[in-house]
């Protein structure tokens, strides 16, 4: 399986993406911004569609719009600040208006349906390189900004009376998120690209362990997921994006299951 070059970048993406998506996604899931990622996720697939009309990447066309969005959900939060749904609708109409009006019009010189459900087969060396550089830049911010980013994914108002630039932050932080997106879209695809943010992460906070070992815990959930749905969906020669998703779903399930038979065995032996 491996002696196949295209095995080969699709196993190189897989290791990044398995990385890098718990690590954004653990901050969103503490924000209760879940459903952030599954709008921009959508959002990229209007960036891909730009990519491809204009001849570019189609993982940099979906980066640069996608970072557009996260900053555009971010400004229109200072003036809806309490309708942060209604925000999503209208950032996800935008983005799937231009991603529908783009794919329909024909002039297209390649196919986006690969993007909506992942393939092992569209990983290109400039993908690869793309990749490695957003995902080098992204963790290496995530560590520089590492304590105020946690200290505003518990309490932001706290972290504004603290000094810290939190609009600033949110900002680079949805530049995190829209680059967490655009190294995954080859492999998992548009559709359940947000399952590989969330997933990982609610599985490790099962574990009620603290911050530190829940982020560990959501990297290796991450790592058996993705790894996991991309080399049984090749022998099931099915599309990896919907296998992973359904891998880290019935992953989450057996550790929920086996928590709680763990906690009926300490309350019977106590």
């Amino acid at each position: 399986m491996l002696n196949y070059s295209f095995m080969q970048n699709a196993l190189f993406v897989s290791v990044f993406i398995s990385i890098l998506c718990p690590c954004i996604g653990i901050f969103l899931v503490l924000r209760r911004y879940s459903m952030i990622g599954d709008t921009l996720s959508h959002a990229s697939l209007a960036g891909i569609t730009i990519g491809l009309l204009c001849d570019q990447s189609p993982v940099l066309g979906a980066f640069i719009f996608t970072s557009i969005c996260g900053a555009l959900i971010e400004f229109l939060r200072t003036y809806l600040k309490k309708y942060t749904d209604l925000i999503l609708t209208i950032v996800l109409s935008l983005s799937v208006g231009i991603a529908i009006t783009i794919i329909s019009s024909g002039k297209l010189h390649a196919n986006a349906d690969s993007f909506l459900f992942g393939s092992v087969l569209t990983v290109t060396e400039f993908d690869m390189i793309t990749v490695l550089v957003l995902s080098m830049i992204s963790v290496l911010t995530l560590i520089f900004l590492y304590n105020q980013m946690l200290y505003i994914a518990y309490d932001e108002e706290a972290a504004k009376i603290a000094g810290v630039k939190v609009k600033l932050i949110n900002y680079v932080f949805s530049i995190l998120v829209a680059s967490a997106i655009s190294v995954s879209i080859r492999i998992v695809g548009v559709l359940v690209l947000s399952s590989m943010i969330a997933l990982p992460v609610a599985t490790a906070l099962q574990l009620g362990k603290g911050f530190k070992l829940t982020l560990a815990f959501s990297i290796v959930f991450s790592v058996v997921d993705i790894l996991s749905g991309l080399f049984i969906s090749y022998d099931l020669n099915v599309a990896p994006g919907g296998f992973t998703a359904l891998v880290s779903v019935v992953v989450l399930v057996v550790v929920i299951l086996v928590r709680r038979i763990a906690s009926q065995v300490k309350i019977k032996t106590s």
